[in-house]
């Protein structure tokens, strides 16, 4: 028989120790999502959100355009207002719906060809040099399809002329009009809000300017990419890791941006041609229109069921606009159907914001 007595138990003091000392620690680091995971929860909080919105919205597929740079004093991911839900869900803006057939499209020889025939006409074109204290003025016209947020096909609005004028150097801020929208000031220095503790005020600072980059450039920053299309495809690689897809539709969704985006000189907007005929999967579509209806020829990359078209001027290789297709059937809609299109009409220097040149072919 054991008669050593049990030792008696203070499990309850020691508890209540253990919690008094946790509280005295600092809390323990929140780790931060990699850019992969933050976008896919991105997503399913807009997928979230659109089965709660009220009968009759709509969700509107508006172009993603990273070049903008918007002064707001918070970011969300989603935006409803009046009814409509904004989503970033494509790179580019179309119009109606297009037959996506097999044997539409050729592979990348024909695309490398096409894409060098594009260089060649951009590297001769006459431009005007940007000076660092003016601004770069985009106008165009661009289109957006809508779906309800229960589903359903989608529909294209009419399109409406969308104009910006970004600083050359990135030193003053720029605008972003769009019809049917309230004017948006374009730079980096939104205020940031932070929380000293719980109940604190919110005390708002400026950020650091953030560096131009591929993915946030200026004028000044385009002009001096590099000419060889082999460095510069590598540094348009690099600047774009950790940003979603796969590194070829980075690529290339990237060197979209910068063509209907910016105005770079000519040499560079070469460079950029042909550093596109090395990404693979780039293919040409022998019929496509822009958001004004001018029909041209497209070079054409497809993932996740998206097709991004870049349309050319069949004569004079001239860069007209973009649009993306459906590649696959869903509620969206059948294979073909054009989601979002755009079609730029100028690209001039201006010396203020709001100043608007005469119409110049691109």
């Amino acid at each position: 028989m054991n008669t050593t007595p049990q030792r008696p138990t203070h499990h309850r003091s020691e508890e209540t120790e253990r919690l008094g000392l946790t509280g005295l620690l600092p809390p323990p680091p929140v780790p931060g999502l990699v850019p992969g995971r933050e976008l896919l929860l991105k997503e399913a909080l807009l997928q979230k959100a659109a089965l709660v919105e009220p009968p009759g919205s709509l969700i509107t597929w508006a172009p993603h355009r990273r070049l903008a740079r918007f002064a707001a004093p918070a970011v969300a991911c989603a935006l409803a207002v009046g009814g409509v839900m904004v989503v970033n869900f494509t790179d580019t803006p179309g119009r109606g719906t297009t037959a996506v057939k097999d044997g539409s499209a050729t592979g990348a020889p024909e695309a490398k060809q096409l894409l060098d025939r594009i260089a060649l006409a951009a590297a001769g074109a006459k431009q005007p040099m940007v000076r660092a204290d003016q601004f770069v003025y985009i106008e165009s016209e661009v289109s957006y399809a809508a779906q309800s947020a229960s589903g359903g096909p989608v529909t294209m609005a009419p399109a409406h002329t969308r104009q910006v004028w970004s600083s050359a150097d990135g030193s003053r801020p720029g605008l972003l009009r769009e019809k049917g929208e309230p004017d948006s000031r374009l730079d980096d220095d939104a205020p940031v809000y932070h929380l000293d503790g719980p109940g604190a005020t919110p005390r708002p600072s400026i950020p650091h300017k953030k560096r131009p980059s591929i993915s946030d450039p200026t004028h000044k920053y385009v002009a001096a990419l590099p000419t060889d299309a082999d460095a510069l495809l590598k540094l348009i690689r690099n600047e774009t890791r950790g940003q979603g897809q796969d590194p070829d539709q980075r690529a290339f969704t990237a060197i979209g941006d910068l063509l209907a985006e910016t105005w770079a000189p000519p040499q560079v907007s070469a460079a950029l041609y042909k550093a596109a005929a090395k990404i693979p999967g780039v293919t040409v579509i022998h019929a496509a229109a822009d958001a004004t209806g001018r029909e041209g020829v497209a070079v054409a990359r497809t993932t996740h069921g998206q097709q991004t078209q870049w349309v050319f001027d069949r004569s004079t290789y001239a860069f007209l606009g973009e649009r993306t297709v459906l590649t696959e059937a869903g509620d969206a809609g059948p294979a073909g159907t054009v989601v979002g299109t755009s079609a730029i009409l100028t690209k001039a220097a201006v010396d203020r914001v709001g100043e608007t040149p005469a119409p110049m072919t691109t």
